[in-house]
């Protein structure tokens, strides 16, 4: 039978990857009390909706950083996606592509952003920031000139969360598997916590400032996303340094265990920025009900991650495709059913915590 929610490609990706390679994605830091949050929160976001509203069918379509896009739904950045499928990074971005919603390639891809981009997908590319800044001048000549459509800055890892699953497995990346937009394909996030960190000291700055994000809108001409705000004077900082949009995101739970679940700081930071950058949600989303949660409480729209790596690892770019689909039905079935006509008057929407 095929796949009715994306949970099910959860359990089926489970029966297929080896344990470490599951529990390296699926897994958090520490206790996982922040990974477990950003579900629960959004389970407790409940929506009015609207009736009588002469909504038959929502139209998806909607736009992020000012370009078109079929749904408010990007893909995450999320590294070394050949470790659960050989084609990895071109399989999802190619599903991206067809399914008209940006990819957001990582730094710590297992495949060259030259290559995904000419899978013809929108992509954007998500930037960690390097020690030596002659590295990351060439990398974003490299983003430019492979016609990324947006950067996007991680910085909500100033070091690596400590991951008691991958240290438990003593996990460590298959030797096909690099970082392939790094010199040498440097091994730099892959031991998560693992015997090789110190890798992770090696190749990436801790000590990140605003002036460095400064310094990356003077140099970019492209639009600027700051990915890793949970604190609304963050958000607000990140406008004044020049953002274009920000991303309510704690890291899927991998980053500081015992910070907030990311949907619970959404409507703050909403607040704090106002109409002067768009805000998008990354973490916990699970399918069309939880994009029109985000929605209503002000998001433009939402990342996806996990769900989608699990779609890949069960079957590749045409999995990711259907998992891709079958978030637009929901999506356009919890809009319809919410009297919107379109992602927009989802804004409108009032909600309501529940127990």
């Amino acid at each position: 039978m095929s796949p009715v929610s994306l949970d099910d490609y959860a359990e089926r990706a489970r029966a297929v990857l080896p344990p470490a390679v599951w529990d390296y994605v699926a897994g958090g830091s520490a206790a996982e009390v922040t990974l477990r949050a950003n579900r629960s929160a959004l389970d407790r976001v409940a929506v009015l909706p609207r009736v009588l509203r002469g909504v038959s069918t929502a139209n998806l379509g909607t736009r992020l950083l000012g370009r078109p896009y079929a749904m408010p739904v990007g893909v995450a950045p999320m590294a070394y996606q050949r470790l659960v499928h050989p084609n990895g990074e071109l399989a999802l971005a190619a599903a991206a592509g067809a399914a008209g919603v940006p990819y957001l390639a990582s730094t710590l891809a297992s495949t060259p952003i030259e290559q995904v981009a000419a899978t013809g997908a929108e992509v954007w590319f998500q930037l960690y920031w390097l020690r030596e800044r002659a590295l990351v001048r060439d990398l974003l000549d490299r983003v430019v000139a492979a016609g990324c459509r947006a950067l996007v800055v991680t910085v909500d890892v100033p070091v690596l969360g400590r991951r008691p699953r991958d240290l438990r497995n003593a996990f460590r990346l298959p030797v096909e598997v690099i970082a392939a937009n790094l010199p040498g394909g440097r091994d730099a996030l892959a031991h998560a916590g693992a015997p090789g960190l110190s890798a992770t000291d090696a190749s990436f700055a801790p000590a990140l400032g605003w002036a460095d994000l400064a310094w990356l809108r003077e140099h970019v001409d492209l639009p600027l996303v700051v990915k890793g705000v949970l604190d609304p004077r963050d958000a607000v900082e990140a406008v004044r340094t020049g953002a274009d949009a920000v991303v309510v995101s704690n890291h899927g739970g991998r980053q500081l265990d015992g910070a907030p679940a990311s949907v619970t700081m959404l409507p703050e930071v909403v607040d704090a920025v106002g109409d002067r950058c768009q805000v998008l949600l990354d973490s916990g989303i699970r399918g069309g009900t939880d994009v029109l949660r985000a929605l209503a409480l002000g998001a433009a729209g939402v990342l996806v991650g996990r769900p989608l790596l699990w779609a890949l690892a069960v079957g590749g770019e045409p999995a990711a495709r259907d998992a891709l689909a079958l978030l637009a039905v929901e999506l356009r079935d919890a809009l319809t059913l919410a009297g919107c006509p379109d992602p927009a008057a989802a804004g409108e929407l009032r909600t309501v915590a529940v127990s």
